[in-house]
């Protein structure tokens, strides 16, 4: 192959790649140009970096501080979004440190793996947001999952508190949606929200 081929190859890759924290699928590698015999040169020669089934990462990559959930969405074709703990953890709310990672994926989703937590439900446009790689609920949405949920209260009162105080959210926007998670979430989130002890709207 021309060097000119091989350099345009590589810059195709490089810009699937940059968008994903260096990860990229075997599927994204063909559509790149590279054949599926050229994928196992690379892989064997060291040149990429197998880290799943059908996923690859360029080891000169730099490390990113959440690659991890490229991974996840790439596993998951897209079709999942980081959410819960996890996705409070990503907003950098409150102290959660989730053991598993936590995704809301579509109700006919059927993949799993031990190291993800799965959610089914479909989730409207306005509860998900674009991050590097991958997509990832909003605070508000995050905040009502987890109050649906199992979080510690004290530890959901924590995330509202940093949540409220930074403007990603609103008391009023967690009590007008509280509802729909149930009437134990409803419950748990005016709790947060009495320990909290803000009055902003």
């Amino acid at each position: 192959m021309p060097v000119q081929d091989r350099t345009d190859l590589r810059r195709r890759l490089l810009a699937i790649a940059a968008r994903q924290s260096g990860y990229f699928t075997a599927a994204q590698a063909l559509e790149a140009g590279y054949s599926y015999p050229a994928q196992r040169y690379h892989s064997k020669r060291g040149n990429w970096l197998r880290v799943d089934r059908g996923i690859y990462r360029l080891p000169e990559w730099p490390t990113g501080s959440h690659e991890d959930l490229v991974r996840w969405s790439l596993w998951s074709r897209g079709r999942a979004a980081v959410s819960h703990e996890t996705a409070l953890s990503v907003h950098d709310l409150g102290d959660v440190d989730p053991a598993h990672v936590h995704l809301t994926v579509p109700p006919n989703f059927r993949p799993r793996d031990p190291g993800v937590v799965i959610h089914r439900g479909e989730l409207p446009r306005r509860d998900v947001e674009e991050h590097d790689g991958f997509r990832v609920t909003t605070p508000l949405r995050s905040l009502l999952d987890v109050a649906a949920g199992e979080l510690d209260l004290d530890q959901l009162a924590r995330a509202i508190e940093e949540a409220l105080e930074r403007g990603m959210t609103t008391r009023r926007a967690l009590l007008e949606r509280a509802d729909e998670f149930g009437s134990s979430a409803a419950l748990r989130i005016e709790r947060a929200l009495q320990e909290v002890g803000r009055d902003d709207v």
